[in-house]
């Protein structure tokens, strides 16, 4: 961590968001605390405001900080893209050898800040999942224009914060959206998801393989749900030249199968994708607090819905049970 007299900015923490990533360590199933130490500090999710002028920033200003740091070691990390880190010896706040934002006062790298703009105030605290939104849907449609590609037809598996972020971006990039979780129409989620102009799916009702014989395939599938099934059957829901993008993830221990046909006929002959993406460049960073200005003036409300649980620091165990789509720690 960069100290303040080596030109570090001092962050006043104002919010964090709290993700599953935060639940699995604080259960003991993910995450490494600092070389040499016990103990890990949370949070990975940032909306901080500066403390002093400096370094290009003025007191005031608000800011979040990407998350994963470069190994030193290899050509990507190098090159300013840990995202793409070749050795894995990465460090990331939060989450592997880096303490996180939860804590009300931090001292940040200058280079790792990105600037929220006054006008999304308070829900600058979604950049950080937006941001693997903008990765992922960047890197999938990179696949999909290797060939010739007009992809019109999007699936959204899941429906918390990257789900529901997810369906929005696509949304201002003009794809007609499927939204499919477990929850039943009506809920909460299914409304905001609605409210964007995708169609919301239960698959209680709709299983995803009608769904798909319904649309003909979908051009793009977005996973966020973190079932590793789920994660596999996407391959199925492809159509002729589709892209899979998985975003969730499943550390559980088990076996999943697939239809071989799908794997050895169809994947090959119509040209399909599946690829995994996880954190972001900063670049993508960026594009994500730009698309959530977007999503702000289109859809005024929607991203306040999107938070629907603000508790301060103490009442940490709230913020971990709950269930919607997002909840935040505030600290100021």
């Amino acid at each position: 961590m960069t100290d303040a007299a080596e030109g570090g900015v001092r962050i006043r923490t104002l919010e964090v968001g709290v993700c599953g990533t935060d639940r699995e360590i604080s259960e003991g199933a993910f995450g490494i605390a600092p070389d040499g130490e016990r103990d890990l500090v949370l949070g990975h999710e940032l909306l901080g405001e500066v403390m002093e002028d400096g370094a290009g920033y003025s007191a005031g200003d608000l800011v979040t900080a990407t998350v994963r740091r470069g190994c030193g070691a290899c050509e990507a990390c190098a090159d300013g893209a840990p995202d793409a880190c070749g050795t894995g010896r990465y460090i990331e706040r939060g989450i592997t050898r880096l303490h996180g934002f939860a804590r009300e006062v931090v001292i940040e790298d200058p280079n790792e800040l990105v600037a929220i703009p006054r006008t999304l105030g308070r829900l600058g605290v979604l950049a950080e999942p937006a941001s693997i939104c903008a990765r992922g849907i960047r890197h999938a449609l990179a696949a999909g224009h290797r060939q010739h590609w007009r992809p019109r037809h999007a699936l959204v598996i899941g429906s918390g914060a990257i789900g529901m972020l997810a369906t929005y971006f696509l949304r201002v990039e003009g794809f007609e959206v499927w939204t499919a979780s477990r929850g039943a129409a009506g809920t909460p989620r299914a409304e905001l998801a609605s409210a964007s102009g995708a169609r919301y799916v239960s698959t209680r009702q709709t299983p995803l393989p009608a769904l798909r014989e319904d649309v003909g395939g979908f051009d793009l599938v977005i996973e966020a749900a973190g079932d590793a099934q789920v994660m596999l059957d996407v391959l199925g829901l492809l159509g002729r030249g589709g892209v899979g993008c998985l975003l969730g993830l499943d550390s559980r221990r088990q076996r999943v199968s697939i239809d071989g046909p799908v794997l050895g006929i169809d994947a090959v002959l119509e040209n399909r994708v599946l690829l995994g993406s996880v954190n972001a460049h900063i670049d993508d960073w960026r594009a994500a607090v730009s698309r959530l200005g977007v999503i702000r003036e289109r859809w005024p409300q929607a991203l306040e819905a999107m938070i629907g649980l603000r508790v301060t620091p103490d009442r940490f165990a709230d913020a971990f049970a709950f269930r919607g789509v997002k909840a935040t720690l505030v600290f100021e």
